[in-house]
């Protein structure tokens, strides 16, 4: 990837690198008169960038993102979301293998027979607004229970459960085959440890599986369990959009 502070960059790359919008995009910001370099309006979108000039799009600054890494996984089961395990265990680092150069880290955590949805990035500042409840990103999980669970306990889901580290309060759920009540889907917000299978467990229910199949706009389609690929750059504007 070129660097976006060596002069042959082009104005419209340089704010496609940040991640704003596409490069189309961006030649159309520029000559709507949105762009500014170093304070200076700019409507040429082939202007070449220097290294010592700031560009901003709508008077915020851009930095373009050389290098930046950005994976979504669908984690099997018994592996371990961090980079190493002194045990030996699988981890997601290992379905990566060496197969990523740049050091990558999850965002956020799954645990262990917990499967699903998993984004690892480089990205810190982007991770980090993920994984922060103010942002209140969504993510929708499928349980399994060991038994059925009636209108009565759903509807207290619903409205919220007080757990021992404080309310736990759920979008929405239901049942995706009406016919199965064993099965349920919910979406949450929050990302406290173990907390779907806490709720649950409130109640006095076991979950025998937990899917995660939704995250922040990022679905499983087209990922088989214990594979991987890079986001588009759609689907990472997408992201910045929940945060």
């Amino acid at each position: 990837m070129d660097d976006p502070k060596d002069p042959g960059i082009r104005l419209n790359k340089y704010i496609a690198l940040s991640g704003l919008c596409s490069r189309r995009k961006a030649a159309d910001l520029v000559k709507a008169g949105k762009v500014t370099v170093d304070g200076v309006q700019e409507k040429n979108p082939a202007r070449q960038i220097l290294e010592e000039e700031e560009v901003q799009v709508r008077g915020k600054k851009v930095v373009p993102q050389l290098n930046k890494v950005y994976l979504l996984m669908n984690k099997p089961k018994d592996t371990i979301t961090t980079l190493s395990d002194e045990k030996g265990r699988m981890t997601v680092m290992d379905i990566l293998g060496d197969k990523i150069k740049e050091r990558v880290y999850p965002v956020g955590r799954l645990d262990r027979y917990t499967v699903g949805l998993l984004l690892l990035t480089n990205d810190g500042d982007l991770a980090k607004k993920l994984t922060h409840p103010s942002h209140e990103v969504p993510k929708v999980y499928e349980a399994t229970l060991d038994k059925e669970l009636p209108i009565k306990d759903m509807k207290s889901i619903e409205a919220g459960l007080e757990l021992e580290d404080g309310f736990a309060p759920v979008d929405w759920i239901n049942f995706p085959d009406p016919k199965d009540k064993t099965v349920v889907r919910l979406e949450i917000h929050i990302g406290r440890n173990r907390i779907v299978r806490r709720i649950f467990e409130h109640l006095g229910y076991h979950v025998k599986k937990l899917d995660r199949i939704y995250l922040a706009g990022l679905t499983k389609k087209d990922l088989p369990r214990g594979r991987w690929r890079h986001l588009r750059e759609e689907e990472i504007r997408m992201l910045k959009h929940f945060v």
